[in-house]
């Protein structure tokens, strides 16, 4: 008998391995994934803005990505000792605003050289709700805690959001005719909106998303239903954070799971599971580092890697030796027994 409601995902007929390379943006949900790709060896760039969580926000990015455009001082502001961008997450803030333009300009040019030969785009949405900027009218990508006054907020509207991605996935395909874009809805709920609000929000995500796959799913379009499996497959509060609101890292790592599932080759599917190895054996905390078991752990975990940059010549593996090599180094002098 079964205690779930098992959502069928599809095979994607273009499949991931260690040779592609893939951009991510969106919100936080597209971080959680990338950075899973990224501690696994593949070929990741990640939000390059920061994160951003509404449709409009994310056109805006990419297009400023597909246009390499440069800012300069006058679309910084300054706000409390930092200069910020509302087109950046604070992360790219600093209370020089050179240091800050050259961090913004140089991971636009970068973005945008990835970009072009980017086998994959995920793009993942978090909510339809958008902040306008009352004075000047622009739609920011983050309100840097700049008080609610200064903003008009109100939802977009499905068609508003089909027909601007219909327009941003033909230039995406001009400029990179093989990338293939999978879309999906952020299962992290915006409850600061409320709960009707935010049902109607990720609604009106789904039925944007299902337009665009059903007009351009010939051309590389796909859809992962990550929020549908935390809706369904996970619908208990064992899987949230402390604040009942993210997601817990066994959520995560389920939705990962289905995610290699559908998407992976068969070889990336054999590397991922050599790689969780290595990284198993560098989280290992022994009780006693000094003794001669641990330091032939070591030597073997380095043997592995060995054979691991023989069987994989492209996949780079110095991270890992260094660190093996740095705990050998750290041993006293051990006498075989």
């Amino acid at each position: 008998m079964s205690l779930i409601t098992k959502i069928h995902i599809p095979e994607f007929p273009s499949k991931i391995d260690h040779s592609k390379s893939m951009m991510f943006i969106g919100s936080c949900f597209s971080e959680n994934i990338g950075q899973k790709l990224i501690d696994l060896k593949f070929k990741v760039d990640m939000n390059p803005f920061g994160i951003l969580y509404n449709p409009e926000s994310i056109s805006i990015s990419l297009k400023m990505l597909l246009d390499k455009q440069v800012f300069y001082s006058h679309d910084l502001f300054q706000d409390q000792g930092m200069w910020k961008s509302f087109f950046h997450h604070s992360r790219f803030s600093d209370s020089n605003p050179d240091v800050a333009l050259k961090k913004i300009n140089s991971r636009i040019e970068s973005s945008h050289n990835f970009l072009k030969t980017a086998d994959f785009l995920m793009i993942t949405f978090g909510t339809s709700w958008i902040y306008e900027l009352i004075n000047s009218g622009q739609i920011v990508s983050n309100c840097h805690k700049v008080p609610a006054d200064h903003f008009d907020r109100y939802r977009l509207k499905v068609h508003e959001i089909t027909e601007a991605y219909g327009n941003l996935l033909e230039e995406l395909w001009a400029f990179n005719p093989s990338l293939k874009v999978i879309f999906t809805v952020s299962p992290i709920r915006h409850l600061k909106d409320g709960a009707v609000e935010n049902q109607l929000s990720k609604s009106t995500l789904l039925l944007a998303i299902d337009r665009l796959i059903s007009k351009f799913s010939d051309r590389g379009c796909f859809y992962f239903p990550a929020y549908e499996l935390m809706m369904d497959e996970l619908r208990d509060y064992r899987f949230y954070a402390e604040d009942m609101i993210h997601l817990s890292p066994v959520a995560i790592e389920y939705i990962f799971d289905r995610f290699t599932k559908s998407m992976f080759s068969v070889e990336s599917m054999d590397i991922t599971k050599e790689l969780m190895k290595v990284r198993k054996a560098m989280e290992h905390r022994p009780v006693n580092p000094e003794t001669s078991e641990y330091k032939k752990f070591l030597e073997n975990s380095l043997a592995q890697i060995d054979k691991l940059s023989k069987r994989f010549a492209y996949i780079d593996f110095m991270l890992e030796r260094k660190y093996f090599d740095r705990q050998l180094a750290a041993l006293p002098d051990l006498e075989e027994e």
